[in-house]
Formats: structure tokens, C-alpha cells, sequence
């Protein structure tokens, strides 16, 4: 039986401390008043003229809209690098302290943006486990029973993970979302007939019901799993079947509407009818690599000795074919966009690449290009060193892929990779392997009593 290792476990606890310690510097580190704003955007631009601007920049048309507190530069080429700088030149002449107000609004919204990334980041490793885990019972595949136990410690995740995305999300408020900002709203045709829909309390009630449902299925997963090896007949493996086909379903209206709701209705002007599945795509294929990444780290480590190279293979394949299918949505939605160029949808993409460019570009590298090197070959598909490699990859390139869904539309321009993204990092990281360790030591990791587990312990691609 598997158990934390004291100095895995004293680890985790001070990546949590370190972690907790610069979220509140995050915090409390926020400009307060439009006077500190005059500050920072003064250094900035000294900063800026001491190391030069941009030759040939070009006078830009930008929209300040606070139904989605993005600053979109439309109708320009060579945008300034020097975001800051440039914002204080157009707008300082034609708005004033209105748009220091605005500025002053992001930079506080930045803390509460950074924590919600790492927050849903490790939130989806979990959540998506537990999809493939549903999977693999709706399916009755027979090979993946071996991993039951692996699937079902990441999935342990599932409760905290997504009461603390719950709360973040409730009590971010306008920070993330213009559209519950009532005087925004009252001058805002396309939120006043969107208001329906978006609306607090109704916002609160579905983020109830996605939270109550995934974990209630996980509840009841878990506790026939276990049941199943203390019985000498297959009911709790019926009643899994049954629950994880009703699970499935509930799901994927569920999960459709998690994405609109707690990203897409960050920018409620704009939409994309691929954005449910890309958001899917990205869960997925990072929680298949999760899967991988343990399963090879208890193996090492002696815990998983009736888990073969195949397995591993499956694994594998699957983070092949997801990587190219979260590829195929990312295109798909960019180019049918960027080709029609009307402009209350390009907006979403312009300020993606002309602000974060380098992470823009580097994201579909690391999330399709890498996993197609690394990963064709069906015998490296076997070697656990490559499959780390091009895990690792793939889990850094979908914490970009989480950063480019919110930062854009909560912070702007006026973004950094600083103290409080690493502290978030650290501490949802100690957290998620303080309670997945924890939860695949409370039994043996040999599912016992399941129908296909010699399937699966037999099983040789």
C-alpha cells in the first residue's frame, strides 16, 4: 500500500505556506488609489524612454470597454511594446481619471487572476480524471481497470479543487465579470438582453449544481470501487456503469456551461460556439498526461507492478491524439474568426497576440508541436522518460493555454508573470499533491473484484 513520503508530504505543506504567503503579498501589493496608478504607469514610462520605443508606431484606436475590461487595439500595426506607456500617451490626453480608474481596476483584478488560473489549472487535472474515469466504466474497456486506483487518488482532487474555484468565482465579481457591474449593465443593450442568462443568482445556482454533481459522482464512483472488492458478485460494478453513463451526460451539459460561465462571460460581447469543447480539449488532454505522469512515478517507485509498458502506451496515445485534437479546436476557432474579421470577434485574438505574443505562439508549440516530435513513435510511447518529457511539456503548455483564457480578459495589457503567479502555482501544486497523496495511500492500489482486471493485467498491445 502506497504511503506519502514524509519528506514528499513536509514538501507539499511548505510549497503551500511559501504559496499562501505570496498570494496575500499578491494582494496587499495592489495599488489602492488612481494616485499609486500615476506611479507605477510614470516608472513605466521612464522606464520605457530610458530603453526606447518602438520606430514607426502608429497612433492606435483602442476601445476601452469596461463590459469586459479589455483594451483592444483595432486598425494598427507595430503596437508598442511598452503597453503602459502607451496607454498613458492616448489616454491621459482624451479620458483622464476615467482610465486611470479603469487601469487602477486591473491591477487590482491581477491577484485574483493569477490565483484562479493555478486554481482551475489543477481543478481540470482532476476533474478531467474523473471524465476518463466515467469513460472507462460507460465504455467496459477492458485494459484500464489497473489504473482504477490511480484515477481514482487524482480525482480526490475533485472536492477541494472545486470548492475553492467555486468561491473564487463568486466572490470575484466584477473583477472577472463587467456583466455584474448593474450600472454597466443599464447601458448596455447586448448585457441588458444577455441578463437572462447573466444574472447573479442564477450564476450562483449553476455553479452549485456543477460542483454538487461532479463531486456526488465521485462520491458514489469511489465508494462502489471499493465495495466491488468486498462482495463476491459485480452489483457495484453495474451500479458504476449505470452512474457514470448518467455522469457522462450530465457532464458534458455541465462542463459546456462552466466554460461560458466562469471564462467566456469574462468578455460577454464575444463568443465562440467551438469555446465549451476547447475548453474541454484542454481538461482532457491534461488530465490523461496527470494519469501518465503518476502511474510512471508509483511504478518507479515499486506501487504499480501489474502496470506494463501497454498501459503506458494507451496512455500515451491518448495525449497523442487529444494534443492533436485540442490542435484541430484551436484552429478551427482562430481561423474561422480571423477569416471573417468581423470585429467584436477578432477582438478576443488581437489583444492576445499583440500582448502576449511570445506565450501565444509557444502555447501551440508546446501543446501540438512537441507531442507530435516526441510522441509519433509508437515505441517511445513505451519509454517512461519520454513520456515525462513530453508530459511535462504538455502540462506547461495548457497552464499557458489556462493563462491566455483569463489574463487577456481581466488584466489586459497590463500582465506579468511575477510573485503572485508563482506563489499560486506553488501553493494549488502542494495542495494537489498533498491530497492525491494522500488519497491513493487510504487503500491498495490493486483494484480488487472488478470483471476485466486480469483483462487488464494481461493486457499487451
Amino acid at each position: 500500500m502506497y504511503t506519502l513520503p514524509s519528506k514528499l508530504k513536509l514538501f507539499s505543506i511548505i510549497l503551500m505556506v511559501i504559496g499562501l504567503a505570496g498570494i496575500t503579498y499578491g494582494f496587499f501589493s495592489t495599488p489602492s488609489t488612481i494616485d499609486d496608478v500615476k506611479e507605477i504607469m510614470a516608472a513605466e514610462n521612464a522606464h520605457g524612454e530610458g530603453h526606447g520605443t518602438e520606430n514607426g508606431e502608429e497612433h492606435a484606436t483602442e476601445e476601452t470597454h469596461e463590459a469586459n475590461f479589455v483594451d483592444v487595439a483595432r486598425g494598427k500595426e507595430g503596437y508598442s511594446k511598452n503597453a503602459m506607456k502607451h496607454e498613458k500617451d492616448v489616454h491621459m490626453e482624451g479620458h483622464g481619471d476615467e482610465h486611470l480608474e479603469h487601469v487602477l481596476h486591473q491591477l487590482q483584478t491581477k491577484p485574483w487572476s493569477a490565483t484562479f488560473v493555478s486554481a482551475f489549472f489543477f481543478l481540470m487535472l482532476a476533474l478531467g480524471t474523473l471524465v476518463f474515469y466515467a469513460i472507462q466504466y460507460a465504455a467496459q474497456a477492458g485494459w484500464s481497470p489497473v489504473l482504477f486506483r490511480v484515477m481514482e487518488g487524482i480525482t480526490s482532487y475533485v472536492l477541494p479543487g472545486s470548492i475553492i474555484v467555486f468561491f473564487i468565482v463568486v466572490f470575484a465579481g466584477t473583477h472577472f465579470f463587467p456583466w455584474q457591474n448593474e450600472e454597466l449593465v443599464a447601458g448596455d443593450k447586448i448585457l441588458q438582453a444577455k441578463s437572462t442568462y447573466l444574472n447573479f443568482p442564477f450564476f450562483l445556482i449553476r455553479a452549485i449544481i456543477y460542483v454538487l454533481g461532479w463531486n456526488l459522482y465521485r462520491y458514489f464512483a469511489r465508494r462502489n470501487s471499493l465495495r466491488q472488492a468486498e462482495v463476491n458478485n459485480y452489483d457495484p460494478y453495474r451500479r458504476n456503469f449505470k452512474i457514470s453513463v448518467y455522469f457522462l451526460l450530465f457532464f458534458i451539459v455541465t462542463e459546456s456551461m462552466m466554460a461560458w460561465d466562469w471564462f467566456m462571460s469574462m468578455t460577454p460581447h464575444w463568443y465562440s460556439t467551438l469555446f465549451a469543447w476547447y475548453v474541454f480539449a484542454t481538461m482532457f488532454v491534461s488530465a490523461i498526461t496527470a494519469i501518465a505522469l503518476v502511474t510512471i512515478f508509483l511504478k518507479g517507485k515499486g506501487f504499480l507492478p501489474f502496470v506494463n509498458d501497454s498501459h503506458l502506451h494507451d496512455l500515451a496515445k491518448f495525449m497523442f491524439a487529444f494534443s492533436i485534437f485540442w490542435t484541430y479546436l484551436w484552429f478551427g476557432q482562430f481561423m474561422l474568426i480571423w477569416y471573417a474579421n468581423i470585429p467584436e470577434e477578432v477582438t478576443y485574438f488581437i489583444i492576445r497576440i499583440q500582448e502576449y505574443n511570445l506565450l501565444f505562439w509557444s502555447m501551440l508549440v508546446l501543446n501540438f508541436v512537441f507531442p507530435i516530435l516526441i510522441l509519433m513513435n509508437s515505441d517511445y510511447k513505451r519509454i517512461p522518460w519520454f513520456v515525462v518529457m513530453a508530459g511535462v511539456l504538455v502540462l506547461v503548455g495548457h497552464y499557458i493555454d489556462v493563462f491566455l483564457l483569463v489574463m487577456p480578459s481581466t488584466v489586459g495589457a497590463h500582465w506579468s508573470f511575477g510573485i503572485t503567479e508563482i506563489a499560486s502555482i506553488c501553493f494549488f501544486l502542494g495542495l494537489f499533491v498533498f491530497v492525491i497523496g494522500t488519497g491513493l495511500g487510504k487503500v491498495p492500489l490493486r483494484p480488487k473484484g472488478n470483471p476485466f482486471i486480469k483483462e487488464s493485467e494481461n493486457y499487451h498491445y
